[in-house]
């Protein structure tokens, strides 16, 4: 009989191992989107164009047979160079004293010789 009792107990252990329980195990990662990189050219803007202007104000003696004066022309004539680059620029350089046009503020070392 104890033979028999023993063939009982293997079978009902055997029954008990036979079905094992699973276990499932399921992993998900997820993958982030790509980033987006946007690149900005900066490009400075352009200067602004500066023009100087400068104005030069000549005054010319009539011509010598016209009407109008006494002809001696003493330093009271009507002729007036407000620098020494209107006198240039007029062909009348250098102008010396009783010549028209000139003046004491055109002759920088006062020897009676303007724009020399």
């Amino acid at each position: 009989m104890g033979a028999a009792d023993d063939s009982t107990n293997t079978k009902a252990a055997a029954s008990a191992k036979a079905a094992p329980a699973a276990t499932v195990t399921a992993t998900t990662t997820a993958t982030p989107e790509p980033a987006v990189t946007e690149t900005v050219t900066a490009s400075p803007e352009p200067a602004p164009t500066v023009t100087k202007t400068k104005t030069i104000k000549v005054t010319v003696a009539p011509e010598s047979g016209t009407s109008g004066g006494s002809g001696s022309g003493g330093g009271s004539s009507s002729t007036y160079y407000a620098n020494c680059t209107a006198v240039r620029a007029a062909g009348a350089a250098p102008i010396r004293t009783g010549d028209p046009g000139y003046g004491r503020h055109l002759d920088r070392d006062g020897d009676g010789v303007a724009c020399e």
